[in-house]
C-alpha cells in the first residue's frame, strides 16, 4: 500500500514537471540552450568586470552610468532598424555574424586589459562597438526562438527556459568574476568571455534549419518601421506592455552600475562583494525563470505584471534603506524573482500576441523597452547618484516602478477585453479547458 501510495507521488510530479522543460525536446533547441547558457556566462564575467574596471580607474559614478549608456544607447535608437532585418533576412545567418563579431569585441578588449594598455575611453568605445552588435542581435534573436522550436505550442516555454538560462549564468557569472578580478585582473573575465562565444556558434553551426523563402522585393525600410509602430502602438496589451517595460528599465535597471558603489562604500568590500551582490540578483531571477517555465501558457499572466513590477520597485527602495548585509542579499533575492518575472513574462505574452510577419518588428519594439531605456536610466542613475547618493537615487528609481505598476493596474480591464479574443484565436483558451477536464 505505501509502496503504491509512492509510485503514485512520483508519477504525479513527474507529470506536473514534466512540461517545465517540454521545449528542450526540439533539438535545435536544445542546441542553442547549452551553447547560449555557457556563452552566457562569460557575458555576466565580462558585465561585472567591465563596472568593476571603470570604477577602478575613475571612481567616478557618471562614467559607471556613462558606460552603461554607451552600451545600450544602440539599442533604443538602431533596434527597430534590427527588427526590419530580422522580418526580412535569414535569421540564423545574421545570429552567426553578430556571435562572431561579439567574439572579436571581447578578444580586442582582453588584449588591451592583459597588455595593460587599456585607456577609459577605449573602454567606452568598446562598449558602443558592443552595442551597435547587440542591437541587431537582440530582436534577430528574440524572433529566432519560434524557428528552433517549430512553432508556438513550446514558445512561452522556451522564452521562460530562456530566462531560466540567463539567470543560471547570473549565478554563475558574477561570482567567477569577483574572484578572477579579485585573483587576476579584469583581462581574464574578458578572454573567457570570448573563448566562450566559441560554444554559442558552435551549436548554431551544428543545428538543421530550413531557411525560409525571403521575398525578392520589400516595401521601404521606413514604411516597414512605420506599419511596425502602429502595429504596436495601436493595440493596448501590447502598447501598455510595452510602456511599463520601459519605466521599468528606466527607472528600476539601473540599479545594477550602481552595485559598486554599495559594495564597495555601504557594505565596505571588494570585487567579491559585487560579484556575491549580483549572484543573490540571480538566484532570484532564477526562481523566477523556473516559475515561468512550470506554467503551461501564457493565460493569466497579465495579470501578474503589475504585481511583478510593483515588487521589483519595493525591493529596490527596501535594499537603498538597507545597511545590513545579510538582510540586503535577501532583498536582492526578492528582487531578481519580481524583475525576472515582470521582464519574461512580458517577452512571454508580446510572442503569443504578434503576427508572424511583424514578429522581428514587435520583438524590436521590445528591445527599444527593455533595453534600450536602460542607457537613458543608467546615466541618470549616474547624474543623480553623484549628486544625491547611490541610496537615494535607488530609493526614486523603486518608487517609480511602483506607481508605474498601479497605473497599468487601472488598465487592466481594458487589456483583458482586447486579450482575450486574440488568446481565443490562438487557442490558448481551449488548451486551459482541456486541461481542466483532462484526468
Amino acid at each position: 500500500m505505501l509502496e503504491d501510495f509512492f509510485s503514485l507521488s512520483r508519477r504525479l510530479s513527474i507529470r506536473k514537471f514534466q512540461h517545465a522543460y517540454r521545449a528542450l525536446k526540439h533539438p535545435n533547441y536544445r542546441l542553442f540552450f547549452f551553447g547560449q547558457g555557457i556563452s552566457l556566462i562569460g557575458t555576466w564575467m565580462q558585465r561585472i568586470a567591465v563596472i568593476w574596471l571603470v570604477y577602478r580607474l575613475t571612481g567616478s559614478a557618471f562614467l559607471l552610468g556613462f558606460v552603461g549608456f554607451s552600451t545600450q544607447i544602440p539599442n533604443f535608437l538602431l533596434a527597430p532598424f534590427g527588427g526590419v532585418i530580422a522580418d526580412r533576412h535569414d535569421r540564423y545567418r545574421i545570429l552567426l555574424v553578430t556571435q562572431v563579431l561579439s567574439l572579436v569585441q571581447a578578444s580586442v578588449l582582453a588584449a588591451l586589459v592583459l597588455t595593460h594598455t587599456i585607456r577609459v575611453w577605449e573602454i567606452f568605445v568598446l562598449a558602443l562597438v558592443l552595442g551597435l552588435i547587440n542591437a541587431l542581435d537582440n530582436p534577430v534573436r528574440q524572433s529566432f526562438v519560434v524557428e528552433m522550436v517549430e512553432g508556438k505550442e513550446s514558445l512561452g516555454n522556451a522564452i521562460a527556459l530562456n530566462s531560466t538560462m540567463v539567470n543560471l549564468a547570473r549565478l554563475v557569472g558574477p561570482s567567477l568574476a569577483g574572484i578572477f578580478i579579485a585573483s587576476w585582473g579584469e583581462g581574464v573575465c574578458f578572454l573567457l568571455n570570448a573563448l566562450s562565444f566559441i560554444a554559442v556558434i558552435g551549436s548554431l553551426l551544428a543545428m538543421k534549419i530550413t531557411s525560409k523563402p525571403t521575398k525578392e522585393s520589400h516595401p521601404r525600410i521606413f514604411s516597414q518601421l512605420k506599419e511596425g509602430f502602429s502595429y504596436a502602438f495601436g493595440f493596448s496589451p501590447i502598447r501598455n506592455i510595452l510602456l511599463l517595460l520601459a519605466l521599468v528599465s528606466l527607472m528600476g535597471m539601473p540599479y545594477q552600475v550602481l552595485m559598486p558603489i554599495f559594495a564597495k562604500q555601504v557594505f565596505g568590500g571588494d570585487s567579491r562583494t559585487l560579484g556575491f551582490l549580483m549572484t543573490m540578483v540571480g538566484v532570484g531571477a532564477f526562481g523566477g525563470g523556473l516559475y515561468l517555465a512550470n506554467r503551461k501558457n501564457v493565460s493569466g499572466l497579465v495579470d501578474i505584471l503589475p504585481w511583478a513590477a510593483g515588487a521589483f520597485g519595493m525591493g529596490l527602495i527596501l535594499f537603498s534603506l538597507s545597511r545590513n548585509m545579510g538582510l540586503s542579499m535577501a532583498i536582492l533575492v526578492f528582487s531578481g524573482f519580481s524583475m525576472m518575472i515582470n521582464m519574461a513574462a512580458s517577452n512571454s505574452i508580446l510572442q503569443n500576441l504578434v503576427e508572424e510577419d511583424k514578429r522581428g518588428r514587435l520583438m524590436s519594439l521590445h528591445t527599444v523597452s527593455f533595453l534600450g531605456m536602460v542607457p537613458f536610466g543608467n546615466l541618470l542613475a549616474g547624474i543623480l547618484a553623484q549628486n544625491w547618493g547611490a541610496a537615494h537615487t535607488l530609493f526614486f528609481g523603486g518608487t517609480c516602478c511602483v506607481a508605474g505598476a498601479l497605473a497599468f493596474m487601472r488598465q487592466l480591464p481594458e487589456i483583458r477585453e482586447e486579450i482575450f479574443p486574440v488568446y481565443e484565436k490562438n487557442e490558448i483558451r481551449n488548451e486551459l479547458l482541456k486541461e481542466a477536464v483532462s484526468p
